[in-house]
């Protein structure tokens, strides 16, 4: 999910006061509050009441981008894009609220926009390995798969121990059907760092286009059971695997609840049409 982005010294106390008759600190403090307790809306509208308030006020940038994360977490896709451009129009080099909308452009399908402000991210600092891992992953979603090669490899001469530069390796192995030698990167990785789940999520799509669903299914639990909020895609995977395995009602259970959490409705209905 996006980051969180105001500055820690607004923390100042918390006053159960109508957001009308706060001021903007006290606003912003509230805010956290809200946060904390998980009450998106509240928190929302303690951001906008704040803006209303003071208008002008030079830390509206972070605000705003507290405000896209905030409305992304509810789901609120354009209403998050407006949030983080709005920013941006303020701090146009800001690089969290850059990252932040790049994230964003990439949930939304709009790779071409996600690859240019990943770019931006590299014209600031071409020593940005998060920029240059997400880069060669849209790449390998455009199928540019030596331009993504390039951009790991670049992440390995600037980090040997790199995780990154090695599961993007993996990845892109695995999307050539180099199997073996994903299962290699990815075997590796995993016992060097055997509590990055996403090595375990990635090493299960393996198994499950290698027709090893009982591995499949081993490390999607892992997943599954340290993961306080698993993703639409590890409901997908899982959903397919079960559905290889004959398990068309537990499968369906999976393919729905993906759905709930915003998976491409027509590749969910598909999915679905083979458990009937």
């Amino acid at each position: 999910m996006g980051k969180l982005f105001l500055p820690v010294c607004l923390l100042l106390f918390s006053l159960q006061l109508p957001l009308s008759a706060q001021t903007y600190e006290e606003l912003i403090n509230t805010f956290y509050e809200y946060e904390q307790k998980d009450d998106l809306p509240a928190a929302e509208e303690c951001l906008k009441a704040a803006m209303r308030l003071e208008p002008a006020n030079k830390l509206n940038y972070a605000l705003l981008t507290n405000l896209g994360t905030i409305q992304r977490r509810q789901g609120h896709l354009d209403d998050a894009l407006l949030s983080y451009s709005a920013a941006l129009n303020q701090q146009p080099n800001n690089v969290t609220i850059l990252e932040n909308r790049a994230v964003l452009y990439t949930e939304m399908g709009n790779m071409e926009l996600a690859l240019n402000d990943y770019q931006k991210l590299l014209d600031i600092n071409p020593l940005n390995e998060d920029a240059l891992y997400q880069r060669g992953l849209l790449y390998i979603h455009s199928s540019d798969l030596l331009l993504a090669e390039i951009d790991f490899e670049r992440i390995m001469e600037l980090n040997p121990e790199t995780v990154k530069g090695r599961l993007g390796m993996a990845i892109l192995e695995k999307v050539r059907q180099n199997y073996e030698e994903s299962e290699v990167i990815l075997n590796y990785l995993i016992e060097k760092y055997p509590n990055y789940l996403l090595l375990y999520e990635e090493r299960a799509e393996l198994y499950f286009l290698t027709n090893r669903r009982g591995r499949a299914i081993a490390d999607l639990n892992k997943v599954f059971a340290e993961t306080p909020n698993p993703s639409a895609e590890l409901y997908v995977l899982r959903g397919r695997v079960k559905l290889a395995q004959y398990e068309k009602e537990s499968a369906a259970i999976d393919f729905r609840k993906a759905l709930l959490l915003g998976y491409d409705a027509a590749t969910i209905e598909n999915l679905l049409k083979q458990t009937y």
